[in-house]
């Protein structure tokens, strides 16, 4: 079974692609927009321009400026990165590198960040997963962004990943190489007057790698920096046994923390089997002990995926491909913003819409149907227990009203 697993991810990173795509071209086309990311990182320079960096460590952080170009709305689905076929690549069909552009000193990099500064001053920092190259990271980020709307001012911190299967543990070495550098990235992000707030987003093995620097960070000073007020950790490749030390150490007050979970998530899978058969956090069911009690007492906001559909085989980037949650990432999560409206918790208010339709006691079971994107945060689960007694009552009385005729 994890050899299948194995081939599977190794035949979704495969996918055949051209080398070089981010050989920057200069120009776009009609209808297009462009995404500007700055882009931090831990990686080794490539001796290949249309590379850049390759999976390999360097000494030490290097900033680079990015232009990506994405097809108008007509020719492409929210949630998917059009990879480039050939070189050049189609700006009208693809997305394409337009410029490129090293920053070689911290002057220049606040330059840069005040001239992107956006109208809310948030700054979005996106921390990639595992079996990444530096052009996954950064086109995949330029997607989220731009499907997102999210007024954010965009921040990639890419570590060295060599973009194979079977170079995990290298990755996850290569994350524990990057924690310092990464805390110093979001210290001197904070430390900026023009930044009002952080807002980190991390993927699979990132988010361990984000965990430790915000661990790091607290340790030193007693509490996580007031300025990173959000984080986002989407499928994390986290041992649950650590993530709860990990968690204590971050001290008080502590950022508001929303994960992504889903359990037919087969990439998470194969870490957990590789990882001593420990649960990784991006697939534990929150509506069970005893993660529920403890999500609920930490305040921790959990985003169950699994009733829905994967954009991959691998049901490892949900968070990303699914045109309702990069939706909800823009409105609600990025912005730092409760999903709740009125201390109504989203999933509760959608279940509701079920129940209210409830008329016989098979339709009962739209409760679940209803809502593909089970939200479980402190509002919706206070009231739950009250709310399925409510569903309990309809479905009793729609049996007696049957049982009557």
């Amino acid at each position: 079974m994890l050899t299948c697993l194995c081939l599977s991810l190794a035949i979704v990173s495969c996918a055949s692609r051209p080398v070089g795509v981010l050989l920057p071209t200069g120009a776009t086309s009609a209808g297009t927009t462009n995404v500007d990311l700055l882009v931090a990182t831990t990686r080794a320079v490539s001796p290949d321009a249309g590379v850049l960096f390759s999976g390999e460590r360097a000494e030490d952080l290097s900033l680079t400026e990015i232009r990506v170009s994405i097809p108008p709305e007509e020719n492409r689905k929210i949630g998917q990165v059009q990879w480039p076929k050939k070189l050049p690549a189609d700006p009208t069909r693809e997305f394409t590198t337009v410029s490129v552009n090293p920053l070689t000193s911290e002057a220049e990099a606040k330059r840069w960040l005040t001239a992107h500064q956006s109208k809310s001053r948030r700054l979005l920092i996106f921390v990639h997963g595992f079996n990444n190259r530096y052009e996954d990271a950064v086109y995949r980020f330029a997607q989220i962004v731009h499907d997102s709307k999210a007024d954010v001012t965009p921040v990639i911190f890419t570590w060295p990943s060599r973009g194979s299967i079977f170079d995990y543990n290298y990755d996850k070495e290569s994350t524990n190489y990057s924690r310092d550098s990464l805390e110093y990235l979001l210290r001197r992000a904070a430390q900026d007057p023009a930044v009002a707030d952080i807002t980190i987003m991390a993927h699979s093995m990132g988010s361990w790698l984000t965990v430790e620097a915000l661990r790091q960070m607290a340790i030193r000073d007693g509490h996580v920096n007031d300025k990173i007020n959000n984080v986002i950790l989407a499928s994390p490749d986290l041992d649950v046994d650590v993530f709860g030390k990990q968690w204590q150490a971050l001290g008080n007050p502590k950022p508001k923390f929303t994960l992504f979970v889903s359990q037919d998530d087969r990439a998470l899978s194969i870490s957990r089997r590789i990882s001593g058969n420990i649960e990784r956090l991006g697939q534990i069911d929150p509506s069970v002990e005893p993660y529920r009690s403890r999500l609920e007492a930490e305040g921790i906001t959990v985003l169950d995926l699994t009733a829905l559909k994967g954009g991959d085989r691998l049901n490892h980037g949900k968070f990303a491909e699914s045109p309702e949650v990069v939706k909800l990432l823009g409105n609600r999560l990025i912005a730092g913003q409760t999903i709740t409206d009125s201390q109504v918790g989203l999933g509760e208010r959608v279940g509701g819409i079920a129940i209210g339709a409830a008329q016989t006691v098979g339709s009962a079971a739209s409760l679940a149907i209803s809502t593909p994107i089970a939200i479980f945060d402190p509002n919706t689960r206070k009231n739950y227990d009250e709310q399925m007694k409510r569903l309990g009552r309809s479905v009793g009385n729609t049996v007696g009203s049957a049982v009557g005729q």
